[in-house]
């Protein structure tokens, strides 16, 4: 399949291109500086972070979950 690079938009043959998906090593040079220089964000968060903190709650041993309860009562 023809793809076309993200810097250039030069065509770029997925399956011939070792820079995939760049045409070239410089294009994927200047997208890794692109990245670091921060000039690429991410808007907003990929997960709820509260979905994270009852992830991480659910896998405490029901013990600990309880102590934790009675600390956060004092």
């Amino acid at each position: 399949m023809n793809w076309r690079c993200p810097i250039c938009r030069k065509p770029v043959d997925s399956q011939n291109s070792p820079d995939f998906p760049f045409c070239s090593e410089r294009c994927r040079l200047t997208d890794l500086g692109n990245w670091s220089s921060e000039q690429y964000k991410i808007s907003e968060p990929v997960f709820d972070e509260s979905e994270l903190d009852d992830a991480l709650r659910d896998q405490q041993p029901p013990d600990s979950r309880r102590q934790d309860a009675d600390e956060r009562k004092n």
